[in-house]
């Protein structure tokens, strides 16, 4: 992508590329993709002139962190910003507690090669008490900001519910939010009055929806309601019949917001990070938009359950992102 553009991200003041690469599935066994592979795809981001790497002890049983580590091992330190996580280990596997999080970062950074972390995020916490994550998690990784082990604190969460709790009640730098921006789903800007009032740097990951605005289509165990799938569905097949492609339009509807600094998107085929740099750079189809929002229409902002009852939006939902073991499959496609 000839010249990348770059945005502010928040207080950490910071600039981010406003495209991210999403280390999720480096790190994923089920892949035919090698190594290999995987190193040339964060190569491929890196010389594309993207800067920010996003990735979780989760994301493949710590192979992600070490694919990244690896990735990133001749490339100079102070031109790349690693945003990783910690609180969250497996599909049913959460520890945000301090004793945990402080192991945690010892051992990302052994696996990422490096000594400190840029952003260190708390992951998922909407499967947490916030009681908890505002008044024990978050200052523990605050300790280990004034450590130098970290630069900035963080936290991710899909529901909006959450990040509200979390950008009202604590203080944090960062809030990494996905699926909340894209064609189906504009929801994270009832927040942006919130976010810009804290100055908090927002991340934004998942512009396909997971998988649902894909030519594809999401797995099957995808937690949206099925009248979300279908819609989708519909959309993509719309896009097929005017001689295009759906994940074409959900990554440039994506990156049009221009007030959210950095969009993630993962992969790990080197050729797919360098079409989407291309994509990024061609104008949005403005008419293909219009006839996709028209579908989706009758389920535009429709959510589906994360995490605990009581930290999800106040809204009819379908579906949970808890309970299947091909839960981790869900990455992949972020």
């Amino acid at each position: 992508m000839s010249g990348m553009n770059f945005k502010v991200l928040g207080k950490t003041g910071i600039n981010v590329s406003r495209i991210g690469f999403g280390a999720a599935s480096l790190g994923d066994s089920r892949k035919e993709s090698s190594r290999a592979d995987s190193l040339r795809a964060v190569r491929a981001a890196l010389d594309g002139g993207i800067n920010l790497i996003d990735v979780s002890p989760y994301y493949g049983a710590t192979e992600a962190e070490r694919v990244v580590g690896q990735g990133i091992s001749d490339w100079p330190r102070d031109q790349v910003i690693i945003a990783t996580k910690a609180g969250r280990y497996g599909n049913d596997e959460f520890d945000f507690s301090p004793r945990r999080l402080v192991k945690s970062l010892d051992e990302s950074l052994t696996r990422l090669n490096t000594d400190y972390i840029d952003i260190f995020q708390l992951h998922d916490v909407e499967y947490a008490d916030l009681d908890y994550i505002v008044n024990e998690s978050i200052p523990a990784i605050i300790r280990l900001k004034e450590s130098g082990k970290i630069r900035f604190v963080g936290v991710t969460a899909y529901p909006i519910r959450t990040l509200r709790t979390i950008l009202e009640r604590a203080e944090v730098d960062t809030i990494l939010s996905h699926c909340r921006y894209s064609i189906n789903d504009t929801s994270i800007e009832t927040l942006r009055p919130l976010i810009e009032r804290t100055n908090a740097g927002l991340i934004h990951t998942s512009p396909f929806s997971m998988g649902l605005l894909t030519q594809r289509g999401p797995f099957q165990w995808h937690p949206a309601p099925n009248a979300l799938k279908e819609a989708c569905r519909a959309a993509a097949d719309f896009c097929v019949r005017q001689g295009s492609d759906i994940a074409k339009l959900a990554l440039q509807f994506s990156l049009q917001a221009e007030w959210i600094p950095t969009t993630v998107l993962g992969s790990s085929s080197p050729e797919t990070v360098e079409r989407n740099l291309r994509l990024a750079e061609e104008p949005l189809d403005q008419e293909l938009l219009a006839g996709v929002r028209a579908i989706l229409q009758p389920v535009l902002n429709l959510a589906w359950t994360s995490g605990r009852p009581e930290n999800n939006d106040p809204q009819p939902t379908s579906g949970t992102r808890s309970g299947p073991k091909e839960l981790n499959r869900w990455t992949a496609r972020s």
